[in-house]
C-alpha cells in the first residue's frame, strides 16, 4: 500500500484480494489521508469496493440516478416508481453531473440546509436523502459519510381518529353533492372495513362473495393485507349501490375481472377493465367545504358568500374536516374496533396487520373511551357537576369507599415489550 500526492491531493494505491484499488482520498491533510486509507482497506476486506461499484461511482450523478431508478422500477409497483421519481427531481437538479465520487458529507449537508430554507418538511427531505443514500450505497460510497448525515426528526402525528360529531358531519357531507358520490361510497367502505384506498381501487367483482356477504382483498400494500372481510349492513348496502351503478353504466352482465370503482367514471367513456385513479379532487373539495353562516349555502372557502344576494363575510371560516386524509378513515375504523374490546387477533385479521406494534401504530384510543375505562375502576359513580373543594378528603372518598379485599389481584401489562410506537414500519431507516 502507498499514499502519494497528485497536485495537492493525497491518493492511495493498494491491492486487496487480488484487486488493485487506486483512488483519490479527497484531502490535502496527510493525517486525514492515512485515516481514510485505513477505512478503504477495511471496506476492501469486507468486499465493499467491488469493480462494479467503482465503475458506477465514476458516473455523473444524473446518469447514476437514472440507472438506479431503472433498476428499481423492476422491483416496485407503478405508484412507488412515480413517487420515487418525483422525490428524485430536486436531487437531479442540485447535484446535476457531479461525479458520484465527488459527493461528500459537506455537499449532502448543504443540500439539506437548502431544502430546509425553502420550507420543505423533514419527512420529504428524509425521503430525498434516502434515494441519495441508496445511490451512494450502490457506488460503495455511503459508508464513508453515513455517520455525518443526520436523520431529521419527523412529526409524531401518525393519523387521526374522528370524534362522533366529526363522523356524523363527514357522512352528511359526502352525500351533499352528486359529484362526490364515488368518494362517499369509498368513505363508507373504509369506515366499515378498515380498507386502504389502494385496496378499494383494486377491488374487482370477482373478489365479492354475494352469498356470504364478504369480499377478499387480493391486491394490497403488503402480504398481510391479503385477507377476507365480512360486510356489515352499511358496507353491504354500499356494495349493492355500486353494483346498481355499474349495471347502469355497462349493462346487467358484469364481468368478474371488471373493477368495482371503474376508471374515468363520471366522464364520457368509463372503462370497467381499468381501476379508478382516485377521488382526490372530490375528497379535497368535500373536506374543505363550508356552509355560509347567513344563507347556509354549501360552498368552497372564500372571503364572501358565493350567493350574489347574500355575500356574507366568510373570512376565517374553516371546516372541522379540513386536513382529514382519506387514510385517516382506516385509523378511525381500527380505533373503533379497539374501543369495542375486540381482541387484537380479530382486529389484525380484519385490518391486515402483522404485529401488535403495527396495531398500536394505527389505533388512537380516544379520551372519552379512556375516561369510561378509568371510571369503571372507581368504587362509586363520579358526580362531575360537583365543584372542586380545594382539598382531598381521603377518609370519605378513598378508604371508606374501598370494599374489603376478597383475594389477590393480578396486574396485567398491556402493549409491547419496548412500550414504544413506530411512525412508519415500512420506511427503511437502517442507515440512519
Amino acid at each position: 500500500m502507498a499514499i502519494f500526492k497528485r497536485g495537492k491531493t493525497w491518493w492511495t494505491d493498494f491491492s486487496e484480494n487480488g484487486q488493485r484499488i487506486r483512488q483519490s482520498l479527497r484531502t490535502t491533510d496527510w493525517r486525514e489521508a492515512n485515516h481514510r486509507e485505513k477505512e478503504l482497506i477495511a471496506q476492501a476486506k469486507e468486499g465493499k469496493l467491488s469493480a462494479s461499484g467503482r465503475s458506477f461511482a465514476r458516473l455523473g450523478f444524473t446518469e447514476a440516478l437514472d440507472r438506479y431508478l431503472n433498476d428499481r422500477a423492476l422491483r416496485v409497483v407503478a405508484r412507488s416508481r412515480r413517487t420515487e421519481s418525483d422525490h428524485a427531481k430536486p436531487l437531479r437538479k442540485y447535484f446535476a453531473n457531479v461525479p458520484v465520487t465527488r459527493i461528500s458529507a459537506e455537499s449532502v449537508l448543504h443540500y439539506i440546509r437548502v431544502r430546509k430554507e425553502r420550507g420543505i418538511s423533514n419527512v420529504t427531505i428524509n425521503m430525498e436523502v434516502g434515494i441519495l443514500r441508496r445511490v451512494l450505497k450502490r457506488a460503495k460510497r455511503w459508508s464513508i459519510i453515513a455517520d455525518e448525515i443526520p436523520h431529521l426528526p419527523e412529526r409524531r402525528d401518525i393519523g387521526r381518529a374522528l370524534s362522533q360529531e366529526q363522523k356524523v358531519k363527514l357522512l352528511k357531507m359526502v352525500g351533499a353533492k352528486p359529484e362526490w358520490d364515488t368518494a362517499r361510497s369509498a368513505a363508507i367502505l373504509a369506515l366499515n372495513t378498515t380498507m386502504r384506498g389502494c385496496e378499494l381501487k383494486g377491488l374487482q367483482w370477482s373478489d365479492i362473495d354475494f352469498m356470504e356477504r364478504s369480499f377478499t382483498i387480493r391486491r394490497s400494500k403488503t402480504a398481510a393485507g391479503q385477507r377476507l372481510i365480512p360486510l356489515n349492513s352499511d358496507a353491504w348496502d354500499t356494495i349493492l349501490s355500486l353494483r346498481g351503478r355499474a349495471q347502469k353504466l355497462f349493462g346487467d352482465n358484469l364481468q368478474t375481472d371488471w373493477y368495482v370503482f371503474p376508471h374515468a367514471e363520471g366522464f364520457t367513456k368509463p372503462e370497467a377493465t381499468r381501476p379508478m385513479s382516485g377521488w382526490r379532487s372530490a375528497w379535497r373539495s368535500l373536506t374543505r367545504a363550508i356552509n355560509c353562516p347567513a344563507c347556509d349555502k354549501l360552498q368552497s372557502p372564500a372571503d364572501a358568500c358565493a350567493d350574489s344576494k347574500c355575500r356574507a363575510d366568510m373570512r376565517g371560516l374553516k371546516s372541522q374536516l379540513h386536513g382529514l386524509r382519506f387514510h385517516d378513515l382506516r385509523h378511525h375504523a381500527i380505533t373503533e374496533l379497539a374501543e369495542s374490546q375486540a381482541s387484537e387477533r380479530t382486529i389484525m385479521s380484519i385490518a391486515g396487520h402483522v404485529s401488535p406494534k403495527m396495531l398500536d401504530h394505527y389505533s388512537h384510543v380516544r379520551v372519552q373511551a379512556k375516561r369510561q375505562a378509568l371510571d369503571a375502576l372507581s368504587s362509586k359513580p363520579i358526580d362531575r357537576r360537583r365543584s372542586w373543594t380545594g382539598r382531598y378528603d381521603t377518609n370519605d372518598d378513598t378508604i371508606a369507599a374501598m370494599p374489603p379485599m376478597q383475594g389477590s389481584y393480578v396486574a396485567e401489562k398491556n402493549g409491547g415489550d419496548d412500550e414504544t410506537r413506530t411512525r412508519d414500519l415500512c420506511r427503511d431507516r437502517a442507515a440512519f
